[in-house]
């Protein structure tokens, strides 16, 4: 039995896993040491204490101490010196004071919707370095680049549909109030889906949507089919000025959360059934056929509700050019508000960002995930027998 398995029994009979966690972490701090020793020896073409390096002209001259995080805890570490100070040691990255893995640990973390705070604690726990929560947030700032690139990334020039929602996140400003994640999702033809960008502002208004729009018009993103999206208004108008060949998809979950509203509370279960017969629609002429017998026998009862219904007939219809297999996925937004569920549920140990950098850059690793994510996935419900149909509308 040699000596380091004689360690591990031991240790782990008297302290468990943090005993042998300890000799792991005195083992690798000896073994970087050596090989730090080592490097000089190399650097020096000579061994300590050796008499060919007398008079070499260069020559070793003490250490400095440096601690460094690892998984194992922190190590203490002596850095050679020569006494040129020509030599640059190759073993560990320059003015690194912690491993990548411990970087990459917090900035996980912080992605998962985990505090500052909290990750402060747990990073001790688990690594025996304890870390600031403004050495926290110094960390996760890291990942801002890639935020601002994906931001400004080049877009495919061809989208089949595009999903418009926006969701409210605490920030503080000169006080703590929700701010609107303005959001874009799209399925490309090919059936895989994406987050393409958002925008951050105190109110989902049409400043901001058409910011959005027309910053992925600029990027690329030429061809659209179809955008989903709920009864803002405005906002089909807006589509249309940046996308005028886009046909506009109303969300019908919000329009029968309208009529449960509007319809006594006995006519409640009847009139959204009605109303659901148009997803089982076999065409076009079929949906309207549809339409207009619901006008028919729920026009006298409700006059103002069947009104209103009238004007938004070709949103409400707009999903039934597309081909069957899909269009269960294109009445309504919950592709994208499934986005947006993950996105409060990461938020739920944050009561607030203090600034918008910061819920950028949350919002941006949680995009950046999903889309690594949603990239490995199979294509959406739907698209996979369709593909060469779903090509041929586009030019």
């Amino acid at each position: 039995m040699d000596n380091s398995t004689k360690q591990l029994m031991s240790a782990l009979a008297q302290s468990g896993a943090a005993g042998v966690k300890e000799v792991f972490r005195a083992q690798l701090e000896q073994a970087l040491n050596n090989l730090l020793k080592a490097e000089l020896a190399g650097f020096l073409g000579y061994d300590s204490y050796e008499r060919c390096g007398f008079n070499s002209g260069d020559s070793r001259n003490g250490v400095y101490t440096r601690k460094f995080a690892t998984a194992y805890g922190s190590l203490n570490l002596e850095i050679p010196r020569d006494r040129q100070g020509n030599f640059k040691q190759q073993t560990l990255p320059a003015y690194a004071r912690r491993s990548d893995r411990l970087e990459e640990t917090v900035i996980q973390l912080y992605a998962h919707g985990v505090t500052t705070t909290e990750i402060s604690q747990l990073v001790k726990t688990m690594y025996g370095q304890y870390y600031v929560p403004a050495t926290v947030s110094n960390i996760t700032k890291s990942t801002l680049a890639a935020v601002e690139q994906f931001h400004k990334r080049k877009l495919q020039d061809k989208y089949f549909c595009i999903f418009l929602d926006a969701t409210y996140l605490n920030l503080r400003r000169n006080q703590v109030q929700p701010e609107a994640v303005s959001i874009a999702l799209g399925i490309k033809p090919d059936g895989h889906k994406e987050v393409l960008d958002y925008r951050i502002a105190p109110n989902e208004s049409m400043t901001t949507w058409d910011e959005l729009l027309r910053n992925l018009y600029d990027r690329g993103l030429k061809q659209v089919q179809l955008f989903i999206a709920d009864g803002v208004i405005g906002l089909a108008p807006e589509v249309k000025r940046v996308y005028p060949m886009a046909s506009f998809q109303r969300c019908h979950v919000p329009v029968m959360r309208n009529l449960r509203n509007k319809v006594r509370k006995h006519d409640q279960a009847a009139v959204l059934n009605d109303f659901k017969q148009l997803h089982h629609a076999p065409n076009l002429p079929e949906a309207r056929a549809i339409l207009q017998h619901f006008y028919a026998k729920w026009g006298k009862q409700y006059p103002r509700v069947i009104q209103q219904l009238t004007k938004i007939e070709t949103e409400l219809l707009a999903f039934m050019k597309f081909p069957p297999q899909i269009r269960i996925a294109l009445y309504s937004t919950n592709q994208i508000e499934s986005f947006n569920k993950r996105l409060k549920r990461k938020t739920k140990a944050k009561e607030q960002f203090p600034t918008a950098e910061s819920l950028d850059n949350f919002v941006g690793q949680q995009v950046l995930s999903y889309n690594q994510a949603a990239a490995a996935r199979r294509i959406a419900r739907g698209f996979s027998g369709i593909l060469d149909t779903i090509e041929s509308y586009f030019d």
